[in-house]
């Protein structure tokens, strides 16, 4: 099983820089950072881009895979953002996963560029169009589409990704046609358990972790996907109870993630304040005591 941290863009470089070089020497596989223009609680507060963080952490680490903890179609548009990913992979040498997902209604994100407030079926159509032409644009030297949210005409994808056909995608769905999307493009699904279960207790969170996981499988089954050909990603930190909050409350977690399959788990870079309360002592201990005891996990059918 492996494990990865999430550092948000809000800190100045010279805060920032050491805690991707930490990540990387703590032994974590993945670090990630959010792909918003602003974050819920913390919108107010400093805020980064997400691209060029990561250029940067990729000029700092050699070994870690980087990624978009989620890139989504509300401020960004297929084309451009293909060049951006092409470029990433290309200065992390094939280390760029790209997490992607529909983006929530009501968001800063949308907000602040004035967008439209979409159905429920808009925006997964909206998220299907910018996944599959996404697809298309990282592995064709050339691009003519069109959908209803999303058009390129004849959109260069020269040289094309280090990592062939191209980078990984990690698909963010828990509904189940964002699961549909998921299970044809993904090379890894991350959940954040149900989203039907309104501020859940810990064990309630995690029987909604196990509903919709039963629900993916379900879905791969329908296309005849092996169960075993994706990973799986559990953002453990949706839970009620922060990830990090001791040694013994990582270890319930992971060994719960790994009961239901999961191969990856991601967990939140301790904050002094607010969310992701934590210490950063306690990261320490985890990766220290607990990350070198986990032993990959294979997903079997």
């Amino acid at each position: 099983m492996r494990v990865g941290v999430v550092i948000l863009p809000e800190y100045r470089w010279w805060v920032a820089e050491p805690k991707w070089r930490a990540a990387e020497e703590l032994g974590f596989s993945h670090a990630w950072t959010y792909d918003h223009l602003g974050w819920r609680t913390l919108v107010d507060g400093p805020w980064f881009s997400a691209v060029p963080t990561l250029t940067a952490a990729a000029m700092v680490t050699s070994k870690i895979r980087l990624g978009t903890l989620v890139a989504s179609p509300v401020f960004r548009h297929p084309v451009p953002f293909a060049r951006e990913i092409l470029t990433l992979d290309d200065l992390s040498d094939g280390r760029l996963n790209v997490g992607i997902g529909s983006g929530g209604t009501g968001s800063y994100d949308s907000d602040a560029i004035g967008a439209p407030e979409l159905t429920a079926p808009q925006r997964t159509q909206r998220f299907g169009e910018f996944v599959e032409l996404l697809d298309l644009l990282l592995t064709r030297d050339k691009t003519t589409w069109k959908g209803e949210f999303f058009t390129a005409d004849e959109a260069r994808g020269h040289p094309g990704c280090v990592q062939r056909p191209r980078v990984p995608f990690v698909i963010a769905a828990d509904g189940p046609k964002a699961m549909g999307i998921a299970a044809r493009y993904g090379t890894g699904w991350i959940t954040t358990g149900s989203r039907q279960l309104d501020s859940p207790d810990y064990e309630t969170w995690w029987r909604g972790v196990a509903k919709v996981t039963k629900r993916f499988n379900e879905e791969l089954a329908s296309i005849n996907r092996a169960k075993g050909t994706i990973d799986r990603y559990l953002n453990l930190d949706s839970s009620p109870v922060y990830s990090l909050t001791s040694v013994e409350a990582f270890q319930d977690a992971a060994g719960r993630a790994r009961d239901l399959g999961f191969t990856d788990l991601i967990v939140h870079w301790p904050r002094s304040e607010g969310v992701y309360f934590g210490h950063e002592t306690v990261l320490e201990q985890v990766a220290g005591d607990v990350l070198p005891g986990l032993v990959d996990f294979e997903f079997r059918d």
